[in-house]
């Protein structure tokens, strides 16, 4: 493949001989080392076959000297065709004018990558960039990488660092987000631990001040199990943290409702494709349809950036919008995919109560209600139900 493409920039010409004594050429091009392949035998004396420009040219003065006659049949590559176009003016000076704007679009910002990033979104950083006045069609030079660095720190402070660098007309842009230091608790601030909900107390450990409360007993919510109010005959009253880890057993009691007849989505297997071009921040729609579709398609969106040969972007996006017809239809649900609906549901809320413990047991009861399975989950769970409130001061 790499030596067909070499012989078509050098040009290839297929050529057709006849002579008396055909074998002769062959000699001279073994003699030679002229270079040919297709040999096609039309006859005992005629012969085609193909070599490149160059070697075509030298056979030619060689087979002067013997008795033949050589034809060129056909020509094919990059010589030739510059030569049919040599006296078009009006396309070299269009790819002349394509060339320079080519050249001088390289020094304008038409794309961006950007990595390091995970909790904050590639979106917010680019209306960040955009903002400070780095966007589409930004002249390259411009940007001033300390400057811009501190205004966005400033802008998102979620990032401890950003660099941006632009190399031709993409800007590379790399971030590190901020490693949050964990809350520092002050032990000066008097305080006091109480019950976050219902529970039955199983363990109550105390960092600073003085447990209220045993393990076995059952405490509402709000109810003090930790005071950092301690009284003693030697020092009197003394003010604490009242910090600690106070463990019970809670019990939830979960329900949800779900139809057993539904509404889903039937494809009618009608899909429609549309295009739109994008230059810049500038939209074309390649289409002379109405952009409302209403409420029966879904849109599929699929975007594809335009690139020189060697990764030189151009400001130019091809948008392709496929839309799928559906029409509404109900359907039956059986009980038992309601169940396994609904289980999923529950769980995901009872995970949201239980922050700091685990699930002990749980159990399942549904029963059909109007056209609903009304489903109930009652678990009994393990956690951490001390919160710490500070004591308002005088």
């Amino acid at each position: 493949m790499l030596k067909h493409l070499v012989n078509l920039v050098k040009g290839e010409v297929t050529g057709k001989v006849e002579s008396g004594f055909p074998e002769r050429v062959l000699n001279l091009c073994a003699e030679y080392g002229i270079t040919f392949w297709d040999l096609n035998w039309a006859s005992p004396v005629e012969f085609t076959f193909t070599m490149t420009r160059r070697d075509w040219k030298r056979l030619r003065r060689l087979s002067r000297k013997i008795d033949c006659d050589m034809t060129a049949v056909g020509w094919k590559g990059t010589p030739f065709f510059l030569g049919r176009i040599r006296h078009r003016y009006g396309l070299w000076v269009t790819l002349a004018v394509c060339t320079a704007l080519v050249f001088w679009g390289s020094f304008f910002i038409w794309d961006f990558e950007i990595e390091g990033n995970v909790t904050v979104s590639s979106q917010e950083i680019l209306r960040a960039l955009d903002k400070y006045g780095v966007g589409f069609g930004t002249y390259g030079f411009d940007v001033d990488s300390s400057e811009l660095r501190n205004y966005i720190l400033l802008e998102i402070p979620e990032l401890s660092y950003i660099a941006v660098n632009v190399k031709g007309c993409r800007a590379y842009v790399q971030v590190r987000e901020r490693i949050l230091p964990p809350e520092i608790v002050s032990k000066r601030e008097p305080g006091n631990t109480v019950a976050a909900k219902d529970a039955l107390v199983t363990d109550i450990q105390p960092w600073d001040g003085q447990k209220m409360v045993l393990p076995g007993t059952t405490v509402e919510e709000g109810q003090l199990l930790i005071s950092g109010v301690v009284q003693d005959n030697v020092t009197g009253v003394r003010y604490l943290r009242g910090m600690g880890k106070v463990y019970g057993r809670t019990w939830y009691h979960l329900q949800c409702r779900v139809p057993l007849t539904v509404q889903e989505k039937a494809y009618t297997g009608k899909e429609k494709k549309r295009y739109a071009l994008l230059v810049g921040k500038n939209r074309w729609n390649l289409y002379f349809s109405s952009s409302f579709l209403g409420d029966t398609c879904d849109k599929i969106i699929s975007w594809e950036k335009w690139e020189l040969p060697g990764g030189v972007a151009l400001p130019v996006t091809m948008a392709a919008e496929t839309l799928r017809f559906y029409e509404i239809v109900e359907r039956e649900r059986s009980e038992e995919e309601a169940l396994t609906l609904a289980d999923t549901v529950l769980t995901a809320r009872l995970d949201e109560y239980v922050e700091d413990g685990e699930v002990l047991s749980r159990e399942l009861t549904s029963q059909v209600v109007d056209g609903n399975l009304v489903v109930t989950l009652v678990a009994e769970c393990q956690e951490q139900i001390g919160r710490l409130v500070e004591i308002p001061k005088d």
